[in-house]
């Protein structure tokens, strides 16, 4: 058995290391292609995979289990022997592949690993701002990078969204910096790393199936806090956020720096008079300097502002400040910033009824930010709860509901929690079948009036009646404009 600790560079001698690859998307066919290039002997297993993927497959050399063949591995990945397990995070702990890598004492990484010991690859490497969250984690990400970029750096996005990390790590050109997301999953079986700078932007109960409980999704979500160099970003209203700052091992130096939407305090960054400012990174901390970096006029330009929205760019610019990013490209980077599709996004205004999709609420946490953002409420929720408890979000809002839409598979907890916190909110059931959505829509437009939001947060996955968020949002603002034009017609 090789000792995988003397392989932590590009140039370290990773040739004919037998390396067992879970999974082909994205991520698993980078690592399958660069352990390829380093010279490794490799094994993909996967249970399902693109023709395209598997043709380049053919043209690497690298041998593959799919399908049937992945769901009985056992003997084929016995034979091949691997000395290492580099798995998509997609694969549970509980998996057969996973449980038979833990009981031949394999060490298990994931490309996140893979690509911090190779990260020397054009020379000096790239800086690393991590990021992770239950919620607002690919915006904060996406936000960080645009202002990066617009302060004349060389900066991309990674991890669990954007380029494939690995790919970054072999571009020619190289980086000044990685924004890395990254997931509970990613984090569960991440090894050492040291972000330059890290975040953990709010923490609630999210991904309980997959972790087993909510303390060991927690567990996941702090360790991205650990070894970090210059600054450790927390949320100032989530204490366990400061929490997870004040256990973890940092490097010498390492500061606390919180984001707030109050008025900052010293080492924060938050709101005052329509402004973002900087308590944090004065040019001189002895005189504690207080600087503008953006104006609610900014702001603006983005979206609809939320609080949750607020709190993004205040932790962006605490990750960017650290990073010596300068007040003026702090603005100019979130005055130019674009939100994705399906984030709180306006869709329509119909007869004094706003129309809104965050079909990205996917869970509890998520969905509350947008159900704090309005006041008379149509909520179209439900879908794939994910072993998490919707009731306490029921409560906490009940009061800002006009009537609930109820769509998905676990339509049960949502109608029962509703039932017990929200005993007085017209509810409708929208059973399965074809047209979940323009079924949902005109119900909600069956009891919307002026003044209402009609709110697309279903704090569930969506995979259980939609390819994924994204369809059940273009699904969602598709039936909305048909509902106008027949409104106009």
């Amino acid at each position: 058995m090789p000792n995988l600790d003397n392989l932590t560079s590009w140039h370290s001698d990773w040739k004919n290391l037998r390396v067992a690859v879970f999974g082909l998307g994205v991520s698993g066919f980078s690592v399958a292609d660069t352990l390829a290039e380093l010279g490794a002997q490799v094994l993909v297993v996967a249970e399902k995979a693109s023709s395209e993927y598997l043709d380049l497959l053919s043209v690497i050399g690298v041998k593959s289990l799919i399908g049937d063949e992945a769901k009985t591995f056992d003997g084929a990945l016995s034979t091949f022997d691997p000395e290492l397990v580099v798995t998509s995070p997609g694969f549970r702990p509980d998996s057969p592949q996973i449980s038979w890598a833990s009981s031949r004492g394999l060490a298990i990484w994931t490309d996140i690993d893979l690509a911090w010991r190779l990260r020397d690859k054009v020379g000096k490497p790239a800086d690393w701002i991590c990021i992770t969250g239950t919620n607002g984690k690919t915006t904060t990400v996406q936000l960080v990078t645009h202002i990066m970029q617009s302060a004349g750096l060389r900066v991309e996005s990674c991890g669990n969204i954007g380029t494939p990390i690995l790919d970054c790590i072999r571009d020619e050109v190289g980086f000044d910096a990685l924004v890395v997301e990254l997931s509970s999953f990613q984090l569960h079986y991440l090894g050492r790393i040291e972000p330059f700078a890290a975040a953990v932007l709010n923490v609630d109960q999210d991904h309980i199936d997959w972790h087993g409980s909510f303390e060991a999704y927690l567990a996941a979500k702090g360790k991205v806090y650990e070894n970090v160099e210059s600054a450790c970003v927390y949320n100032q209203a989530d204490e366990q956020t400061m929490r997870l700052v004040e256990n973890a091992d940092v490097q010498d130096g390492a500061r606390a720096i919180a984001f707030t939407t109050a008025f900052p305090g010293p080492s924060q960054i938050g709101y005052t008079d329509g402004l973002l400012i900087d308590n944090a990174y004065s040019p001189n901390r002895s005189i504690k300097e207080i600087e503008c970096l953006a104006e609610f006029s900014d702001i603006e330009k983005i979206g609809v502002v939320t609080k949750h929205l607020l709190q993004n760019i205040a932790a962006a610019a605490a990750l960017v400040r650290a990073f010596g990013v300068p007040a003026k490209a702090v603005a100019a980077g979130i005055s130019t910033f674009k939100l994705d599709a399906h984030r709180i996004e306006l869709v329509a205004e119909i007869a004094g009824v706003t129309w809104i999709d965050d079909s990205k609420a996917t869970n509890p946490h998520a969905a509350s930010a947008s159900l704090e953002s309005f006041d008379s409420i149509v909520w179209i929720v439900g879908g794939l709860l994910k072993g998490v408890d919707i009731a306490p979000l029921v409560q906490k809002h009940a009061a800002s509901l006009k009537a609930a839409v109820v769509i998905g598979l676990d339509r049960e907890p949502v109608l029962q929690a509703l039932e017990l916190h929200a005993p007085n909110v017209p509810v409708i059931e929208i059973g399965a079948g074809d047209s979940v959505m323009q079924r949902a829509v005109a119900a909600a437009a069956g009891v919307a009036t002026t003044g209402d939001t009609v709110l697309l947060a279903p704090s569930s996955a969506s995979m259980d009646q939609f390819k994924d968020y994204a369809d059940r949002g273009a699904q969602f603002a598709e039936a909305v404009r048909n509902f106008a034009g027949g409104n106009n017609g």
